[in-house]
């Protein structure tokens, strides 16, 4: 799947994009508008060569992360037996987000052209540095970046813990009902239990792979579970292990959907009856982005630039900034809403929305 992605980011390297896969025959006409709305702007992002790969900046930033990884675990041995060492479980959690991005950007081919060494970038540090299977990522998030917020399409938009339309929300039941009544409030604390869940989704999703892939990333999920026991078990007694590894995966669910949320809830959602949206008006009406300085881009992961990264997904993380105002630009020329709010106000919009699916249940 890993492959799949680096093919959509090619198409919307050459110009066709999204928007060119598979319109309906009803809505050919209108989509193929919507696209050439977009090709003036890929033509003057790859002038300005933003879509030019930027492989030391990232090989820079790799072994930044894992010196600092290797720092924080060796700060673990020296503190030792001890409750202090859980101070470092806050670090720990900042650092495996950060080698999250890594994985997002290796399957969106932003690292390096050439797929088997993405993969391998990705899988080292998907499966084997966090335990999370990169091909169950990749197929979920390829789903949602062609056609994001599409109810029926978009994966993180699908019925869950969460729900993100009152259509669904009126199925609900039991405890699920009760749940959907208090999203918002709930969704937060919800997202301590991520980092653990990603875990058991990246399992299941094994059944799925071919007998080969599966092979590799079982062995190497399995081998983070045994290197990450050891590390604990080594150092901590079993109590303090145990009360480490859950703190460390709270943290670490948290800035990630901390991370994510800003980004799409609470936006446009196309009407699965409608006319089918153009790339150009597909990813950018459904998508938010995030001001702020070098410090929210370094913590955000640089997808607080979700509009520039959901039009052009193969672009380098450093490039989105630059392409910014490109967008901005060309989106008012066109007459077409640019979403950008500030970190708080994010969340106050996507918290609000999930409040109002659940409203009828109240």
């Amino acid at each position: 799947m890993p492959q799949a992605i680096a093919t959509a980011a090619e198409g919307t390297r050459d110009g066709a994009g999204s928007a060119a896969q598979g319109s309906a025959t009803g809505a050919a006409g209108a989509a193929q508008a919507q696209g050439s709305d977009f090709a003036p702007l890929l033509r003057a992002v790859k002038g300005q060569g933003l879509l030019e790969r930027r492989t030391g900046w990232y090989a820079a930033g790799i072994t930044a992360n894992l010196v600092a990884l290797g720092a924080v675990i060796t700060g673990i041995f020296l503190l030792g037996n001890t409750w202090w060492t859980l101070l470092l479980a806050l670090p720990l959690a900042i650092f495996w987000s950060r080698t999250a991005f890594v994985g997002h950007d290796a399957g969106h081919a932003q690292i390096t052209g050439e797929r088997r060494t993405g993969r391998a970038i990705g899988l080292v540090h998907a499966n084997l540095l966090l335990g999370m299977n990169e091909a169950w990522w990749n197929d979920k998030h390829v789903r949602h970046h062609a056609n994001p917020n599409h109810i029926d399409k978009d994966p993180d938009v699908g019925v869950g813990a969460l729900v993100w339309t009152q259509k669904q929300a009126a199925q609900r039941e039991g405890f699920a009902r009760w749940l959907t009544r208090n999203q918002a409030r709930l969704f937060f604390p919800m997202l301590l239990l991520e980092g653990i869940a990603l875990k058991i989704s990246g399992f299941q999703y094994l059944r799925q792979q071919p007998a080969r892939e599966r092979a590799l990333s079982a062995l190497l999920l399995v081998a983070h579970l045994g290197l990450y026991a050891t590390l604990l078990l080594t150092v901590l007694s079993p109590g303090k292990a145990i009360v480490f590894a859950l703190v460390h995966h709270a943290l670490f669910g948290l800035h990630l959907g901390m991370a994510f949320a800003p980004n799409h809830k609470g936006m446009e959602m196309p009407d699965p009856d409608g006319e089918r949206w153009g790339h150009l008006q597909r990813q950018v009406l459904t998508s938010r982005n995030v001001r702020g300085g070098i410090l929210t881009d370094w913590f955000l992961g640089g997808l607080n630039y979700q509009i520039e990264h959901h039009l052009f997904p193969s672009m380098p993380r450093p490039h989105l900034r630059l392409a910014q105002p490109m967008v901005r630009a060309h989106c008012e020329a066109l007459g077409m809403p640019y979403a950008e709010t500030g970190l708080i106000e994010s969340y106050r919009q996507a918290l609000h929305h999930m409040h109002e699916v659940g409203e009828p249940l109240r």
